[in-house]
């Protein structure tokens, strides 16, 4: 990191709850025409807050802890 770089005054997670919905990005091209793009999460996706994040660091961990979590719950299959 060099020494100009101040973070300082940053907010962590500040734009975080935005991106979770959502979010759009405009493209400003050279002939001075502007492209918007709308982006999600896809389907299916779950974003993790950084203190779980520490303790599940992949998939393959949240879904390893998931299944765990499976085994305690009755056998009736739960619908959203």
């Amino acid at each position: 990191m060099l020494p100009e770089y101040d973070f300082s005054k940053g907010v962590r997670g500040k734009h975080y709850q935005v991106f979770r919905k959502g979010y759009k990005v405009t493209i400003h091209k050279q002939d001075g025409t502007l492209d918007e793009r709308d982006f999600a999460l896809p389907e299916g996706v779950v974003a993790l807050d950084s203190d779980v994040q520490a303790y599940f660091p992949n998939s393959e961990a949240v879904n390893r802890a998931l299944r765990g979590l499976i085994e305690l719950l009755p056998k009736t299959k739960v619908t959203p």
